[in-house]
């Protein structure tokens, strides 16, 4: 018998905008005893059934959509999510250019607490909710029948999981385990990826098209990357031309890979440099040189987890961003980035235009810019939205 979570009254109106989530503080009751990841009914207090949900007690978003009508959650079901989330990157066609992508989106994709990143001949998946925990196998079978990949590869290692009352778990869900390195190719750059143990899923592709942006302002520049990861950026910019490219991070495995991702493409020693260190401290002792670069990408690591973190976090986005402006050149682009969802993009823009002032300049916005296509947001689900950037000229 599927348990039934009753809502209270005039508490319906984000669900039936389709809305995925259910927030405890929205329940009634519950008619029956899910277990964490058990599929729920969900119905208004007038007793209409709403749609179906993953029950996740230990959350504060206890229920998250799995579909806005009574469905059966089986093959079929994720045969069709997959599919579909395949049909829209095509008709984008982003297969075709690139041999790693995001393929599930989570509730943007219809799939509440799955990414499903194609990374090669491999898929990488995370788990993060209780539902996405309780059917990851079914999906990992699904995958498999159909994209034809050689395995798809669990890297569920991730905090959020706790929320959920879930341990953090990392693995081979089928097929093959992947190599440690995988070869992709991004918009016609090479990049060597660290699938087992990197961020997320070993590549931030959801900074592939503001990489295109770089590239295609890069020519006959200067760049520094600073939080570089493994140089995305650096090798746009080197591949629209740039001069050269600086990589600032404090990870000396990921510059390894920068390096790698270098030579993939044809690039040398001099045309990279690669900085192992804390990019706060290094780009304060380039400003007190006056070492000045035309462009400056600031793409930091995510400053504010929950909403107590905002206000610490803001303050770490206006150093980073009037450091960025005091080592760009007249009329230098600065390519500045935040990675918090809880940071409002409106927010965003009045930290980078007050650091702009106290670097004393006015700066102007040349174009805004987000996640790639094939992370898309869902219209009734604006949490989706969370990568923002803007260029910036000083």
């Amino acid at each position: 018998m599927v348990a039934q979570v009753i809502l209270k009254p005039k508490r319906d109106k984000n669900i039936r905008a389709h809305h995925p989530w259910v927030f405890s503080g929205a329940i009634h009751k519950v008619n029956g005893k899910p277990q964490l990841g058990d599929t729920v009914l969900v119905e208004s207090a007038e007793g209409q059934v709403l749609g179906m949900g993953a029950w996740s007690p230990e959350s504060q978003i206890q229920v998250r959509m799995w579909s806005f009508t009574v469905c059966e959650l089986d093959e079929a079901f994720f045969h069709a999510k997959v599919r579909a989330a395949l049909d829209y990157r095509k008709a984008l066609g982003i297969p075709e250019r690139n041999t790693a992508y995001r393929l599930i989106n989570a509730e943007s994709d219809g799939l509440p607490g799955f990414t499903v990143d194609v990374v090669g001949d491999w898929l990488i998946m995370q788990a993060l909710t209780a539902g996405a925990e309780r059917w990851k196998y079914m999906l990992a079978d699904v995958l498999l029948t159909e994209l034809h990949c050689k395995g798809v590869y669990e890297r569920s290692d991730v905090e959020v999981r706790h929320k959920e009352g879930l341990d953090p778990v990392v693995g081979v869900l089928r097929g093959e385990k992947p190599p440690a390195h995988i070869d992709i190719v991004e918009e016609g750059r090479y990049y060597r990826v660290d699938v087992l143990n990197g961020h997320k899923t070993g590549f931030y592709l959801d900074q592939r098209d503001n990489r295109s942006l770089l590239q295609a302002y890069a020519q006959d520049k200067t760049v520094l990357n600073c939080f570089s990861y493994t140089g995305g950026f650096a090798i746009a910019a080197l591949k629209g031309g740039a001069k050269q490219a600086i990589n600032i991070d404090a990870s000396q495995p990921a510059l390894e890979l920068a390096a790698q991702s270098a030579e993939l493409n044809g690039f040398n020693a001099e045309q990279m440099d690669n900085i192992n260190a804390d990019v706060f401290k290094l780009l304060r002792q380039y400003r007190d040189e006056g070492r000045q670069f035309d462009i400056v990408v600031l793409d930091p690591p995510k400053f504010a987890e929950n909403k107590n973190q905002l206000e610490k976090a803001a303050r770490g986005y206006k150093d980073i961003n009037l450091l960025g402006f005091k080592l760009l050149r007249p009329n230098g682009l600065l390519f500045t980035f935040s990675c918090s969802g809880l940071m409002d993009s409106n927010l965003f823009q009045k930290i980078v235009a007050d650091a702009a002032v106290d670097a004393g300049c006015e700066g102007r916005i040349i174009r805004k810019m987000d996640q790639a296509t094939d992370h898309p947001t869902r219209l009734a689900f604006p949490e989706g939205y969370y990568l923002k950037g803007l260029i910036c000229q000083k």
